[in-house]
């Protein structure tokens, strides 16, 4: 672990219940950690790993980086104050998105193990940037390996048997059902924004993206689809069965 200290920190005002997961963005980590650290920026995040697998700690623990802006998870806005960030190196869809390194992934869930465990984090809370803040963000992307972290006890997975109905209608952008408001009650339950209607809107489209991102990375484009639809579900129910089985709910 490098200590690489940020001005860019204030006092907590909550406990923290919440592991959120970003990449860079920027060419190159030298530049991410440059911008992480300097006051005129105004953000931040507790960690950042580069691609060799190096560990930096740019804020402590007990206080609240600036990582994650207007945001939203589980019924709670601005999650800097209930969360710990970290920031994980890669260029991003702006300047060449790329597979996480192996080393990478290797300290990235080493790490996350050991803040889950010592904060006492649900999985259903284990999150990206874009899932917290889908109208704006797209981090850590389809290419980050959440499957592998959740192997770990580190966020939400599925059963890999899903039971999928073929005669499921693919909800898009436009189109008004009362199966959509079924897609926003399980979205909701799983921790998104999801209040709204009968139409399909640009909202929920955001939401079915950053969801696609996270939990059907192979397809996104913001179509609920029968695959997506029973991923969303798979999903929903593993909260609940995870979340029911917590001595420590939060």
């Amino acid at each position: 672990m490098i200590w690489r200290a940020s001005p860019n920190f204030d006092a907590r005002d909550a406990d923290i219940d919440t592991l959120v997961l970003h990449y860079t963005g920027m060419p190159t980590g030298g530049a991410a950690l440059d911008r992480l650290t300097d006051a005129a920026a105004e953000v931040s995040a507790h960690y950042l790993v580069e691609e060799n697998g190096e560990v930096y700690q740019l804020v402590e623990e007990d206080s609240r980086a600036w990582h994650a802006g207007v945001s939203y998870w589980r019924g709670a806005a601005n999650l800097n104050a209930r969360s710990i960030g970290i920031e994980i190196v890669n260029p991003g869809h702006e300047f060449g998105y790329r597979s996480f390194t192996k080393a990478q992934m290797a300290s990235v869930a080493v790490l996350a193990v050991d803040i889950v465990e010592r904060h006492g984090i649900l999985p259903r809370n284990v999150v990206g940037h874009s899932d917290i803040a889908p109208l704006r963000k797209n981090d850590p992307g389809e290419l980050f390996d959440w499957k592998m972290l959740s192997a770990k006890g580190i966020g939400l997975w599925f059963a890999d048997h899903l039971e999928i109905n073929p005669a499921a209608v693919s909800y898009s952008l436009g189109m008004a059902a009362g199966g959509v408001t079924k897609l926003r009650d399980a979205l909701t339950e799983i921790g998104y924004d999801g209040q709204g209607g009968e139409l399909y809107d640009a909202g929920l489209a955001a939401l079915i993206t950053a969801f696609q991102r996270h939990w059907r990375p192979a397809r996104v484009d913001a179509v609920a689809d029968a695959e997506t639809q029973a991923v969303i579900y798979a999903v929903r129910d593993s909260a609940r069965r995870l979340t029911r089985s917590s001595a420590h709910l939060r």
